[in-house]
């Protein structure tokens, strides 16, 4: 896995038994491990390194102390088997993506260490920092400008007398040894004393980061980073500061691949290639063109092949739940030669992959066409009781598109026409709005305001789902204030992420800060990782308060909800929607209340197939106990059970917060 040639091309290195890094000596055909695996757990192969200019290091992407996942740049020596592991970055934070620069006196490399870092565990902001390899690369970089020219023409008139001193032969040729020396590549003298302290960081502002490259004499960077739409390329210059948008790609993250001379940077990326000529700055197409002939059925044959492999060489347990890998395999086999499409050869793993027991797992077809959308009114329609008179409307949800101050729609007025066709009792207006999302839009009415027309644009099913979500979340909260008093506040988590981390942070230590207590909603949540996040927040303990001249101030601590708690959970919670609320649970936290939750406590690996249109889960990472049993099919019981009651929620009345205010004003 991961094979790539030394510099000097007398080398292959590559990612062995998937948790070694291990180097072919192409001359004589010895092999060597550089790691011995002991310190990666992860088996997907996906160890990502460099060399050294010189072919005699490795800077690795690992993580050496067990803190997974957060990956270190760790320096190994590739002339020598099970070297010492130098960590370099030794961070809590992730030091990803290493590159040698400078000829090999320093790696580059991106932090999140400075950026703007999400609560869910992953998609912080990061940055370009620097390490040098030895002091005097450090502190030559540290010059002046005006330091550094000086210092120059002072190592150019060294070496102008050097030469004379020392000349080379009449004819003008190397001798061999230089030439050998040339071609091996400058040896590169590593300090590691002192080298967590010649680390620096350039780029100004951190951002979401793609890939880095410094040019050769280490005066300029090149970068790409996005803080708005796609990726866009960045150039500053290391020496005196000046940062410069030098193109608006608007792209993807494209992997920089400098030409041998240095004197061109290609950006690669799976929608093609483009070259920047690092003279000029100008940028330009790369064209191509390959064809292939394929064999469907074949290939299928040989993806089949790769979800076995890797499923039971990443598969969370070694014994797969006891199943009998190899016999469901062969037994799923025969029906590869009647499949001929990718949506059918997607339903045959899903059912293969289910027979694990497992969450996080089946498979997928993406299909590349998609139907125009039904766009959406954001209106809410009487559609049990059907009028030659249009569609009665019930209800203008707040934020779409008829919630605007110039729209005389109410309750109780009818939509009489779309874009001039009437609607009776007869007509499915559906098809009506096929396309319209985003569109100028003519709606006619009749009602209150006798009859009028109105332009707006429809909106998407996803965005009414949004809306109606809001909708929700504000009788839940409304109800929970209503039901204890004001006394309680109440959050909603739909998602084990960022966004959602904040929102409840938001709320929990804002609008209801002064509360008794805080009822903490995670039903309908389809996981993310967040459990360590919320079991923070909400474990706070008070051991503080501050004062001014006798004044109360504030508690502490004061980013922390000190107060209790209830969390109220459902069927329908997934993942770490699943894990977080055992969290809770086991560390005392307060009371779960609400229904069970499926034991799906795992994190996955989607991997996408050869066909790109096909993906499969692996569940790779179990959560055990102290007990020593996995959460993953171990069911979470609530302390209190209640189910929701339909017939009372059609009302407005849901049941399972009502017995979580019960229980946490009790």
């Amino acid at each position: 896995m991961n094979a790539v040639f030394s510099p000097d091309g007398k080398q292959l290195a590559f990612v062995l038994d998937r948790v070694k890094v291990a180097v072919y000596d192409t001359a004589s055909g010895a092999l060597r491990e550089i790691t011995d695996g002991s310190v990666t757990s992860e088996v997907d192969g996906a160890i990502p390194f460099v060399w050294s200019p010189d072919s005699k290091w490795l800077a690795l992407n690992i993580v050496t102390n067990h803190h997974e996942p957060y990956y270190d740049v760790v320096l190994v020596d590739a002339t020598r088997s099970h070297g010492e592991l130098h960590n370099l970055t030794n961070s809590g934070y992730f030091a990803m993506n290493p590159r040698f620069v400078m000829g090999g006196d320093a790696i580059i490399y991106s932090s999140e260490q400075y950026g703007m870092r999400n609560h869910a565990s992953w998609g912080s902001m990061s940055d370009v920092m620097i390490m040098f390899l030895n002091r005097e690369a450090y502190n030559k970089f540290r010059l002046s400008k005006e330091e550094y020219e000086l210092l120059t023409e002072e190592e150019k008139a060294a070496k102008k007398e050097e030469d004379e001193k020392g000349k080379k032969a009449k004819d003008g040729k190397q001798n061999k040894d230089d030439k050998a020396d040339k071609e091996a590549g400058k040896p590169i003298r590593v300090e590691l004393e002192n080298i967590d302290r010649r680390i620096l960081r350039l780029t100004p502002v951190s951002s979401d980061l793609g890939d880095a490259y410094i040019t050769d004499d280490g005066e300029t960077l090149y970068y790409l980073a996005a803080f708005e739409g796609g990726y866009d390329l960045w150039k500053k210059d290391l020496r005196g500061g000046d940062v410069k948008l030098l193109n608006k790609l608007d792209g993807p993250s494209y992997a920089m691949m400098p030409d041998r001379e240095g004197e061109n940077l290609f950006l690669v990326s799976g929608s093609g290639i483009k070259k920047l000529a690092l003279s000029s700055g100008k940028i330009s197409n790369v064209s191509f063109a390959a064809e292939y002939k394929l064999d469907a059925a074949a290939e299928r044959e040989v993806m089949f092949d790769y979800v076995k492999l890797e499923e039971a060489a990443r598969f969370y347990t070694k014994d797969m739940h006891g199943v009998d890998w190899e016999a469901l395999t062969e037994h799923y086999r025969k029906y590869l030669p009647y499949i001929n499409n990718n949506y059918d050869f997607a339903e045959m793993l899903s059912e293969l992959l289910g027979e694990l027991n497992v969450s996080h797992t089946g498979s997928g077809y993406r299909s590349g066409a998609a139907a125009p959308a039904t766009a959406e009114t954001g209106l809410l329609f009487d559609l049990a009781n059907p009028s030659d008179s249009g569609l009665l409307v019930e209800e203008v949800v707040t934020g779409g598109p008829f919630d605007l101050y110039s729209s005389k729609v109410k309750a109780g007025d009818y939509l009489t026409a779309i874009d001039g066709v009437k609607i009776t009792r007869e007509t499915d207006y559906f098809p009506l709005l096929e396309g319209k999302a985003g569109k100028p839009t003519l709606f006619s009415f009749s009602g209150s305001a006798g009859e009028w027309d109105e332009v707006v644009k429809p909106i998407t099913p996803g965005r009414l789902s949004s809306l109606l979500y809001d909708r929700w979340v504000a009788a839940r909260e409304t109800e929970g204030e209503e039901l204890s008093g004001g006394r309680l506040g109440y959050v909603h988590i739909p998602s084990m992420d960022d966004e959602s981390f904040r929102g409840a942070y938001s709320k929990a230590l804002g609008k209801y800060y002064q509360c008794d207590g805080i009822v903490i909603d995670i039903r309908y949540n389809g996981g993310g990782r967040l459990h360590e996040d919320i079991e923070v927040l909400f474990s706070g303990e008070k051991y503080l308060t501050q004062e001014i001249r006798g004044k109360y101030y504030c508690d502490m601590p004061s980013r922390r909800w000190t107060k209790p708690s209830v969390m109220v959970t459902c069927e329908m919670d997934y993942s770490n929607a699943h894990g977080t609320p055992w969290v809770y649970q086991h560390q005392g936290l307060g009371k779960v209340v609400g229904m069970p939750v499926a034991g799906t406590m795992t994190s996955v690996n989607w991997v996408t197939l050869q066909d790109p249109s096909l993906y499969f889960g692996i569940p790779a990472v179990g959560y055990k106990t102290a007990e020593g049993y996995f959460l993953e099919n171990h069911q979470m019981n609530p302390d209190v059970l209640v189910p929701l009651d339909f017939t009372k929620a059609l009302s407005g009345r849901d049941t399972q917060i009502e017995k979580a205010v019960e229980v946490l004003l009790q």
